[in-house]
């Protein structure tokens, strides 16, 4: 009899947005006649198609596969040289140095940011916020790690910093966050940075939503901070800057500074041990996908992009300008395509989602599945279409 990994027994039963569609599939069939009707604001999915010069790209790298001259097929694990170099002149221009060889072009942040917990020992104290992205805490789980939480309120606007009473191995931070959608400045960046460094920590930096900021004086990568390539790990990923939820690109930023010591005496390379990791357990992006995803990287490529995140910013500046006149308090909604409020008539989050659903057909993410300092807040994304969410505000307008 095989002795299983029964840390999933520890794991919650239902993901998140699992449990929203089975709440949605209970309505819809309970009330057939207005399931037309059902507008979606919950997951994070975007609407719009992929740009010019992708679909461009796209059809320029298959068309590649039929000519014996041309074809790939297997590719470096790290990813293609193009792509990594694409992705190194995209930092540079923001003004961070990383180099091409540093990046690991995989194929979502959320596949690596749960599978970056095997280059850590069991033994790791894993710190991460509350409110949270549920992979964090599900994937230590599963692994078994010691898990604790620093509170994001609306006190500190859901940006939770370093206590020196805490001792942590591993920290995760999300800027612009997910769920909250607020973001650290660079005092509070540099802040966690000193904190890593003095404590002999790794940050695990999660910027998937990094072109969504457009205020210039908020850091759009952990490495804009001096040290952090001696304690971060950065994610990122193309699923909102450039729609590629269905076609998927990320990269991981491993520096090569990233050396620890052992508890032989010995010291290991996080950088190392990652690129050991992913040419044993990964055969690499498709080469049809990286040659696209390296043209969202080029300035013409990132205006098209940003075309897009421009129509999903007026979409997140009607959300929130109907908790405005509602007086409900947000965060988000600027700099992010999310926006977090509180739940109107002192409702906890799942009592809130079936109470939009029945009453405004209308369908967000509850607080509650990102953690408990979430049970009386409520997210609604900014990636559906112009029309649908005119008309889920004023749905939600009637309803206070």
């Amino acid at each position: 009899m095989p002795k299983l990994n029964e840390n999933y027994q520890n794991v919650k039963d239902s993901y998140l947005f699992a449990e929203i569609a089975r709440r949605v599939k209970v309505y819809e069939e309970t009330h057939p006649e207005k399931a037309a009707d059902i507008i979606r604001l919950g997951i994070g999915d975007v609407t719009l198609p992929l740009t010019k010069s992708v679909i461009e790209a796209l059809h320029e790298a298959v068309d590649s596969q039929a000519v014996s001259e041309t074809f790939k097929g297997y590719g470096p694990e790290q990813g293609y040289a193009f792509a990594q170099e694409a992705i190194a002149d995209y930092y540079a221009r923001n003004g961070v140095e990383v180099k091409a060889t540093d990046i690991f072009i995989s194929d979502g942040a959320k596949s690596d940011t749960g599978n970056i917990t095997e280059l850590f020992a069991k033994d790791n104290v894993v710190l991460v916020p509350d409110p949270v992205y549920p992979v964090y805490v599900d994937t230590n789980t599963m692994d078994g790690k010691n898990i604790i939480y620093m509170n994001g309120t609306k006190e500190n606007d859901f940006l939770p910093m370093p206590d020196e009473n805490v001792k942590a191995d591993i920290i995760y931070l999300c800027s612009p966050n997910n769920p909250t959608g607020a973001c650290y400045n660079k005092e509070q960046l540099e802040a966690w940075v000193a904190y890593a460094l003095k404590n002999d920590a790794v940050i695990l930096y999660d910027s998937a939503y990094e072109a969504f900021i457009t205020d210039p004086t908020l850091p759009r990568s952990i490495y804009a901070i001096e040290g952090a390539k001696k304690c971060a790990i950065e994610f990122c990923s193309l699923s909102k800057t450039a729609g590629f939820t269905g076609t998927r690109f990320s990269y991981t930023v491993v520096p090569e500074e990233l050396v620890f010591e052992t508890s032989n005496g010995g010291t290991l390379s996080l950088h190392n041990m990652w690129n050991r990791r992913q040419c044993t357990k990964f055969n690499g992006t498709p080469y049809i996908i990286q040659y696209a995803g390296a043209k969202v990287f080029t300035e013409e490529g990132m205006k098209e992009c940003q075309e897009n995140i421009g129509y999903y910013r007026e979409n997140a500046r009607m959300i929130a300008e109907t908790l405005e006149k509602k007086g409900i308090s947000f965060t988000g909604g600027v700099n992010s395509p999310y926006i977090w409020f509180e739940c109107p008539k002192g409702m906890e989050s799942w009592e809130f989602f079936d109470y939009l659903l029945e009453n405004a057909q209308v369908v967000g993410t509850p607080g509650a599945g990102f953690g408990e300092n979430g049970k009386n807040y409520f997210r609604l994304t900014s990636f559906g279409k112009h029309e649908k969410t005119k008309e889920a505000m004023e749905r939600f307008n009637s309803l206070f």
